[in-house]
């Protein structure tokens, strides 16, 4: 017979793992199925350089950024892994508003400033900023893998098990249950299973047993294979003074942050938000950087980034699993939830995306409804 766990959560990557620690700090039987390896090099939560900041032009998500950093801190404290590395950010450009965004933080109570576009430039001298530009000092960068495998290590200590290499094929009603058939003739069963298979995702729906009226429900997620490529600091003294920054220009929007040890700690990294290709699912990716998306990075750069040498001296594809108004989607039918932190902002907020899942796959714990649109009513919004 199958081995059998109380909850199994397919995909170790942050969204995955968080919510498998928050199971099993609860006290619950957890197996994690993972098809190549946690925070593998093929999905969305790899490498050391994703951005936390607090700037949202909707209240909602600063909010739950404070909420989050308080579970971040928590994890440092237990696995003694520096897991964010303070930096700051600027937001700035004629399509981010930065009043806006400063209106919003004052609400919450987050520290920041409004600056002036020749203020910004006298505080660094390496961006060529074009609007007004708020500050933040409390953003700073996540390193991804290490937060993944943080939080795997403790759902392991608390009794996890752990199986690398599963790639899952189809899941099927099992009783009150499921069991989870993997692509080489393995199986699990589960009483509850959590699917958190990011770019996986779109391919496996039809696969889940899930009732048509729930997947109808879904919002359309949509798979983009991204790049980002590492531009040398021109002044390796610098490196400790750049901030994380995210630019909506007139005709491209553009993030960056300190690349870490992705890059050696030799330079930022540089992407177009939602520049890459669209692809049906993940396991259509090619690995493959669009010599287009390449040229109008390495233009922006030579625009606005003065303090960076424009020849990339490393690149990588990565994947966003996109929804129409990048809403994460947690939600629940039938013992089985369907986990995607997606649109390119979810990585603040994995363990509270952890909390959020494991308290709606148990029972004892909401989920903000703007993410349940498969099961709310919209008169329950």
């Amino acid at each position: 017979m199958p081995d059998f766990s109380d909850y199994v959560v397919v995909g170790a990557g942050l969204a995955g793992a968080a919510t498998a620690w928050q199971l099993a700090a609860r006290g619950h039987q957890v197996t994690i199925l993972e098809r190549n390896v946690p925070a593998s090099h093929d999905a969305s939560s790899h490498g050391s350089a994703r951005i936390f900041r607090y700037a949202y032009p909707d209240p909602f998500y600063t909010r739950a950024v404070l909420e989050s950093k308080e579970l971040w801190d928590g994890l440092t404290v237990d696995t003694g892994t520096k897991l964010i590395t303070p930096a700051g950010s600027v937001d700035y450009g004629p399509e981010r508003n930065p009043r806006l965004l400063a209106s919003v933080l004052a609400g919450e109570g987050v520290e920041h400033e409004l600056l002036s576009a020749s203020e910004a430039r006298k505080r660094w001298p390496q961006i060529a900023f074009d609007t007004e530009v708020l500050w933040h000092p409390g953003a700073g960068v996540i390193d991804a893998e290490s937060a993944v495998n943080a939080m795997v290590s403790l759902a392991v200590g608390r009794g996890a098990r752990l199986l690398t290499g599963w790639q899952l094929g189809r899941v099927e009603r099992q009783g009150a249950g499921y069991r989870l058939h993997s692509s080489t003739g393995q199986m699990v069963d589960a009483g509850n299973v959590v699917i958190s298979a990011g770019g996986w995702l779109p391919g496996l729906l039809g696969q889940l047993s899930l009732p048509s009226g729930f997947v109808a429900g879904l919002p359309e997620i949509t798979v983009r294979q991204e790049q980002a490529f590492h531009f040398r600091y021109r002044d390796p003294e610098s490196a400790g003074q750049w901030p994380t920054f995210i630019h909506k220009a007139a005709d491209i929007q553009a993030y960056g942050l300190p690349g870490g040890r992705d890059a050696g700690f030799a330079g930022q990294k540089v992407a177009e938000y939602n520049g890459g290709g669209l692809i049906p699912s993940a396991g259509k990716q090619t690995g493959e950087v669009d010599p287009a998306n390449r040229r109008r990075v390495v233009d922006y750069v030579q625009r606005y980034l003065p303090g960076l040498d424009p020849e990339p001296y490393a690149e990588t594809t990565c994947l966003f699993t996109n929804t129409p108004h990048e809403d994460f989607i947690i939600d629940r039918i039938d013992n089985l939830t369907v986990l995607s932190p997606c649109s390119g902002h979810g990585a603040k907020f994995a363990p509270l995306i952890g909390q959020w899942a494991a308290g709606l796959a148990t029972g004892t714990g909401s989920v903000p409804d703007r993410f349940r649109s498969a099961t709310v009513p919209a008169g329950g919004r």
